[in-house]
Formats: C-alpha cells, sequence, structure tokens
C-alpha cells in the first residue's frame, strides 16, 4: 500500500486502471490456484473485503478450464451465535445461494457455516460460568467464538492434506497495526505472495486485495456484478444503514484486532463503549425497530461497575486482592439467572416484533440452555434447578430441553427448608448445598473415590463467615508474605491468596 504527499492511501487501480488490474489479479489468483494441489480455504464475514475476495477467487476458477478445477476451494464463514442478525441473515442466504450456483456452474466451491462448540459459546461461557462481560483486558470471547472454530476447521484440511491455503481478504489499509503485521509477514514470504501462518503449522495465507483501499472495494463491488447473484448494492446498503464502516473478519489469529463498532460483528460486544452500528441501523430505519432490545441488554451487560453483580472470590473460590480491594469473580447466581432471563425476554420481545424472518430466531439455542443447565446443577451444585422455571417465565411457554438426573435435584420445598436452616446465610447456604449434592454423586459409585476431596475443595471455598471475613483473612496471608496461617484461621485458611 503506497500513499500520497497528503498521507492518503493512493488506489491499487491508479496505474492500470480497474478493468486492467482486475484481470490481472485474476490472472495471478488463477495460477495461484493452479500452481499446487494445496487445498483452498477462503474465510468469507458477508462483508465487502471478503465478498470482494471471493469474487475475485470464483472469477478466477471460472476462466480455467473444467480439467483444471481439481483441487477443492472451502468457503467457512463462522458464527459466533450472537451475530447482528440483520447481517447473519444476510450471510446465510448469501452461503445458500453460493453453493446452489458453484454446483450448477461446476465450481469446486462449498460452503461451510462454522460455529463454536456448545461449551464455548458466548451464553454458555457468561450465563453458564458467570465469566464477566468482555473486557479489552480480559477478551475470552475471541479465541472461543472466532478462533478456535476456524483454526479446528483449517486444523483438519491439513490433516486430511498435508497443507492449506487460507485466502483472506485483510488490506494494509484497515489499520497501522494489520499493516506493521503484514508487512512483518512479508518478510518471511518464500513462495510469491504466501505468508506463513504462524497459529497454524503447515498452512499459508493468501491476500489478494492486501493493497486495496476502501474506495478500491467498493469500486470493484459496484463496477463487477456478484457472481453468484447476491446483490453488492443490497450490501452497501446494509453499510449505509449503520455509522462505522468495516466488518468482523475472519479470525485465526490473535493479531486480528477486534472488530470493535463495526456492524459485522457480535451485538453483544462490550470491547466497544457504544454499539454504534446497531444504534445506527434503528435510528435509519424505523422498520428495524424489533432490535432496540437487543441494543438495550448489550448496554446493560457494558456496566462500568459490576462487582455487585460477581462473587467476591474466584472462579477456583480463591480471594485475592489488588490494591486491598479483592479482585471479583465470576457473576454471582443470582445475576446469571437475572441475565439468563433478560436473554430469553429480549428472544421473545424480537420473536414477537420482528420481520417473518425472525420469528424462529434464538438469541439462546437450546443446546445452550441445556449446556447451562448441566453447568448449574452439576458443576455448581445449584440443584433448585432454576433454568426450567426461568424459561417458563420468561418465554411462557414449557422447557422444552430434557430431564437432568433427579438425583442431582432438589425440589423447592427442600430448598426452602435449606435455606431457613441456613438463615438466609448464603455462604453457609452455598457451602451446605454443595456438601449435600456431592454426598448425593457419589451415593450410587462403587468407589467413592474422590469425595474427600470434594468436600475438602467444598470447605476451601465456603468456610467464611462473610465477605468482610475472607478479605481479612486475605490480608493477613498477603502481611506474612506466603507463610502458613496461624491454627485459629480454620483448617482451609491457608489457601486463601493475595
Amino acid at each position: 500500500m503506497s500513499t500520497d504527499k497528503d498521507s492518503r492511501p493512493v488506489s491499487a487501480f491508479s496505474g492500470q486502471g480497474l478493468r486492467r488490474a482486475i484481470d490481472s489479479l485474476v490472472e495471478e489468483v488463477a495460477e495461484l490456484y493452479c500452481s499446487d494441489q494445496i487445498p483452498w480455504v477462503v474465510g468469507y464475514s458477508g462483508g465487502k473485503d471478503s465478498t470482494a475476495t471471493l469474487q475475485l477467487v470464483w472469477m478466477a476458477l471460472s476462466r480455467l478450464p473444467p480439467e483444471s478445477l481439481v483441487k477443492p476451494v472451502h468457503v467457512i464463514s463462522t458464527d459466533t451465535l450472537v451475530e447482528n442478525p440483520v447481517v447473519a441473515a444476510w450471510v446465510d442466504r448469501s452461503l445458500v445461494r453460493l453453493g446452489e450456483v458453484a454446483s450448477e456452474v461446476g465450481l469446486p466451491l462449498t460452503p461451510h457455516r462454522l460455529t463454536p462448540a456448545p461449551e464455548d459459546t458466548f451464553w454458555v461461557n457468561l450465563i453458564g460460568k458467570g465469566y464477566p462481560a468482555p473486557r479489552p483486558k480480559f477478551r475470552w470471547c475471541t479465541e472461543r467464538l472466532k478462533i478456535k472454530p476456524s483454526n479446528r476447521f483449517i486444523s483438519e484440511v491439513v490433516g486430511e492434506n498435508g497443507e492449506a491455503i487460507v485466502v483472506l481478504g485483510i488490506r494494509k489499509a484497515e489499520s497501522a497495526a494489520r499493516a506493521r503485521v503484514m508487512e512483518g509477514l512479508e518478510e518471511q514470504r518464500s513462495r510469491g505472495r504466501l505468508s506463513p501462518n504462524k497459529s497454524l503449522p503447515n498452512s499459508f495465507v493468501y491476500s489478494p486485495i492486501e493493497h486495496w483501499t476502501n474506495d478500491d472495494v467498493w469500486l470493484f463491488l459496484m463496477q463487477v456484478k456478484n457472481p453468484w447473484g447476491h446483490d453488492n448494492k443490497e450490501l452497501l446498503t446494509l453499510y449505509q444503514g449503520a455509522s462505522a464502516d468495516g466488518e468482523c473478519p475472519l479470525v485465526i489469529d490473535t493479531t486480528t484486532p477486534s472488530c470493535g463498532d463495526s456492524r459485522f460483528g457480535c451485538w453483544v460486544c462490550t470491547l466497544v463503549d457504544k454499539d454504534r452500528s446497531m444504534q445506527a441501523m434503528i435510528l435509519n430505519d424505523s422498520a428495524r425497530e424489533w432490535m432496540r432490545p437487543l441494543l438495550e441488554l448489550r448496554d446493560a451487560l457494558d456496566v462500568a461497575d459490576d462487582r455487585p453483580l460477581r462473587d467476591f472470590r474466584r472462579m477456583n473460590g480463591n480471594v485475592q486482592l489488588f490494591h486491598d480491594r479483592p479482585i471479583p469473580g465470576p457473576y454471582t447466581q443470582a445475576a446469571r439467572e437475572m441475565w439468563l432471563k433478560r436473554v430469553l425476554v429480549a428472544q421473545r420481545d424480537v420473536q414477537r416484533a420482528g420481520p417473518p424472518d425472525m420469528e424462529d430466531l434464538a438469541l439462546i439455542s437450546l443446546p445452550e440452555l441445556q449446556e447451562i443447565r448441566r453447568i448449574w446443577v452439576v458443576e455448581k451444585h445449584e440443584f433448585e434447578d432454576s433454568l426450567p422455571r426461568i424459561y417458563e417465565e420468561a418465554m411462557g411457554k414449557t422447557y422444552p430441553g430434557g430431564r437432568v438426573d433427579d438425583a442431582m435435584v432438589f425440589g423447592a420445598d427442600e430448598v426452602d427448608i435449606l435455606r431457613d436452616l441456613c438463615s438466609d446465610d448464603t455462604l453457609h447456604f452455598e457451602l451446605v448445598r454443595e456438601l449435600l449434592a456431592v454426598e448425593r454423586r457419589h451415593r450410587t459409585m462403587a468407589k467413592r473415590s474422590g469425595i474427600f476431596r470434594e468436600i475438602e475443595r467444598a470447605f476451601r471455598k465456603g468456610f467464611f463467615e462473610d465477605e468482610e471475613d475472607a478479605v481479612g483473612r486475605a490480608r493477613l496471608v498477603a502481611g506474612k508474605a506466603g507463610d502458613a496461617l496461624p491454627p485459629n484461621n480454620g483448617p482451609w485458611g491457608g489457601d486463601v491468596t493475595a
């Protein structure tokens, strides 16, 4: 990418003109395709850059004789399951159309819609495990939602064929950081414009539009008809309906920047101050007012201080201090139940107020609900099994999921009795509940190995009188620089770390 004297990016078409530049690039793509037997994996998000890249690949393959179309081209699109629903619907339609037309004209293009594993989805981690909403310093979502699904697919291709070429619509003009990363990889190129992929051995990255400017992309899309029949003018309209300009690219490593305020990203994203793209979609088109519950839920997740919603202990039950204050841990049970209800209410409202194609929109899927329920009952020992009740209250209909192990669940009456016995002492209630759950799980086992370890773990996490007591013990440990606590601090006090 070059710039003029005003430091503005110079068009990649300025030397040859659009037609000749495109012809030259398409010829390059065709030659690279025919140069070996390594299969291709094309990243497609449905946005402008990935659409332009896929069009170039399609045009190149269309110029080749049938006998040259011998190796597969996999078109992968990663659906995080929390994509902006308008864009998600657009991408789904495009993938279906792409597959149909490619089959009709005999091109070896196969679309693949990738999703994170149930245990890696956004809501399973936030509502099930209690992970707080992502922040720049705790960006737990990208690896699970984007990198793992795409890398898993690419790794499978590499495993079957020995190598793979990943074709991406990344451009130097996207950002200075992106340009630095791409330029660094250019120095390691051994085969033309193929860069090594450090995160995936035996795979290479090809970026045909790396020198294009933003205007180049749009000029190409408006002048060159989409070969699989998906109207690029509709894509432009989608961009014009939002304030920001950008898209969420296929992410295969952590060097790819956050999607930020792009409309082609997750509607729950809290890595930016505001979702200006969704705000603009609603303001610019009254027909999209049905999206407002999503925007409100996203803003609710993005609170400045979420300490009241989080446990004072970390996920493993330890208490850690920072500037003499406990580092908050996962969302509490009450907070997780609250988030679940808010998601389901938003889902209900969107289904009722949205257009016909959103009648079956699931903000949170049944497999996710099942995994959340399992985590709550089995891993967190919340034997109240409150998920079916919350679902019925929010959706107004019976929970469609199956049953959980009856041996792990207590009835409402038993739970109320236990709460009364604990005098509404939350920590005491949680400790007794976990001890009962451990005993019930091991009761029918032929060998009860591990039960004492689990009982000790429960006591280590819940023996405190209250948060103040826990913080005081942690301060004492910090003051002793790791020395063992005195005997009168309890047999598990030394587990509290600073």
